[in-house]
């Protein structure tokens, strides 16, 4: 989550980036005890900038002897803007944070976009966790989604490029590319032995954070939101779209933010403004530990809309998310269904710097209304439910032909595909016996295929866009379903 930067950290932020761009004097600077301190620049560092003796905090004297050093003896010449970049690297993968990094102008461009237009890439929220670019939430409905990338998922190369060794946004620029071509996945995948091959074909990402929709359920009609992310036009966008839905006379809520990674803060405080009833809480701040400094946010509504409301949450559901999940379950009283959060509890701000690079930081931590603390912990749902077995099957493979009497987790996934779409291939133990093989046939016969009993890439293809369909169809959606019948039974209790 990421939120305006206050006084007191641009100040910090901006002494901190100044002495580490030119290792040149801030004047004095307290030190951990409060005390000042200052230092002077030895004459061998001084050298290498305009003037002579000039004042420095101490704290950098090791920094800046290093600094010396590497640019006066090392065996070839290096940039000063190359060490500068390092050493603003190195400060921040020492915090051993995943979600705090540094980005240079490029990237920090790059990244941008992410948030305001339309991007070319598969469409994915990652981390790094444990040295390891790992999936918060595909988007939905991206290449990425799509392709069968999960939450949790840890990509180690893309094209045969392994990612190891690589800091976040190095590995981000080899995922992402040009619309049409392809990026061929190697995941580790929590609970699968052996890892995964899986193909995006990049495409152009679109920021459309919310969709709504009207389902009719038990005799009432539901509006289902979809928030996909919280971006700096997701609140009016959502507040739009829920005065449309109240135009048309709905008898109840279901607010989904399964496979939403978060994003600003403002946009879930606004969105928790309207839905919040008596004012209540929606979210407490706690700042870093040089800080006394709290914030808390409230709602702006008086009374509780006048239908009942529910929350769709799921291992997607991060950060901002979740703020809005526990904010809705706590000071609300509306139930939450789904499967257990993320578990994201911290505030990230950014700073731009003069050459345009940013600078990423945890600054807070979030607690609910009620003071807990969701992080690495995630928000379990009132209503816990399950997709069906068929929504977790992942791309068959696309450099060989599955066929009679081959085993293993391809032909496996094979069979769970094909289970979803009520094929019955008789057994799902990865073995391709005579029934597998009659329900391809079955499959290619209604498809107008060669009925081969083989999965070649044209039955491949067919499969999978077949089993997206059935994914994408409300009535085989479990979580929403459940959903849709809690809020039609608190509409009818009313």
């Amino acid at each position: 989550m990421t939120m305006k930067w206050n006084g007191r950290s641009v100040l910090a932020l901006v002494l901190v980036s100044m002495v580490a761009s030119s290792f040149l004097t801030m004047g004095l600077m307290k030190n951990s005890a409060g005390e000042s301190s200052s230092g002077t620049i030895t004459a061998s560092a001084s050298s290498l900038f305009s003037g002579s003796q000039q004042e420095y905090p101490k704290e950098f004297k090791k920094l800046l002897e290093a600094f010396s050093a590497i640019k006066q003896e090392y065996i070839e010449n290096v940039s000063t803007d190359q060490l500068v970049e390092g050493a603003i690297s190195g400060m921040v993968g020492s915090l051993k944070d995943p979600y705090s990094d540094y980005m240079d102008p490029a990237t920090a461009e790059e990244f941008n976009s992410t948030l305001h237009s339309t991007f070319q890439g598969i469409g994915t929220e990652v981390t790094m966790q444990n040295g390891r670019v790992t999936v918060v939430s595909p988007f939905k409905n991206s290449p990425a989604e799509k392709a069968g990338l999960k939450p949790n998922d840890q990509i180690i190369s893309v094209n045969g490029e392994s990612l190891e060794g690589l800091d976040l946004h190095q590995a981000v620029t080899k995922i992402r590319g040009p619309k049409g071509t392809k990026a061929v996945l190697k995941i580790v995948r929590p609970g699968v032995p052996e890892p995964l091959t899986i193909v995006c074909i990049r495409d152009d990402i679109p920021i459309e954070t919310v969709t709504s929709q009207i389902i009719e359920k038990n005799g009432v009609n539901i509006g289902v939101i979809s928030l996909t992310q919280f971006s700096s036009d997701t609140a009016n966008h959502f507040k739009e779209q829920l005065a449309d839905l109240e135009k048309k006379g709905i008898g109840g809520l279901v607010i989904d933010v399964r496979g939403n990674p978060g994003g600003y803060l403002l946009a879930v405080k606004e969105i928790g403004e309207v839905l919040i009833p008596n004012r209540g809480k929606i979210v407490q701040i706690e700042y870093g530990s040089n800080s006394k400094e709290k914030e808390e946010y409230f709602s702006k509504a008086d009374a509780a809309k006048p239908y009942p409301i529910a929350v769709l949450i799921n291992a997607g559901s991060a950060s901002a998310s979740e703020i809005l999940a526990s904010a809705m379950r706590e000071s609300g009283g509306y139930k939450l269904v789904g499967e257990k959060s993320f578990g994201k509890g911290t505030v990230q701000s950014t700073m731009e710097m003069a050459d345009k690079s940013q600078l990423k930081l945890t600054i807070a931590k979030w607690l609910t209304p009620k003071g807990n603390w969701i992080h690495e912990k995630g928000i379990e749902p009132d209503v816990k439910v399950a997709q069906p077995d068929y929504f977790n099957a992942t791309q068959l493979p696309t450099d060989k032909v599955l066929a009679r009497d081959m085993a293993g987790s391809d032909v496996k996934n094979l069979q769970l595909i094909l289970s979803g779409l009520k094929l019955s291939p008789g057994r799902n133990d990865g073995y391709f016996d005579e029934k597998t093989e009659q329900a391809v046939k079955r499959f290619q016969a209604s498809h107008k295929l060669p009925v081969t009993g083989k999965v070649d890439a044209a039955t491949r293809t067919a499969l999978e866009d077949s089993l997206r369909e059935e994914i994408r169809k409300p009535a085989n959606d479990l979580q929403l379903q459940k959903a849709l019948d809690v809020v039609s039974r608190d509409a009818k209790a009313k």
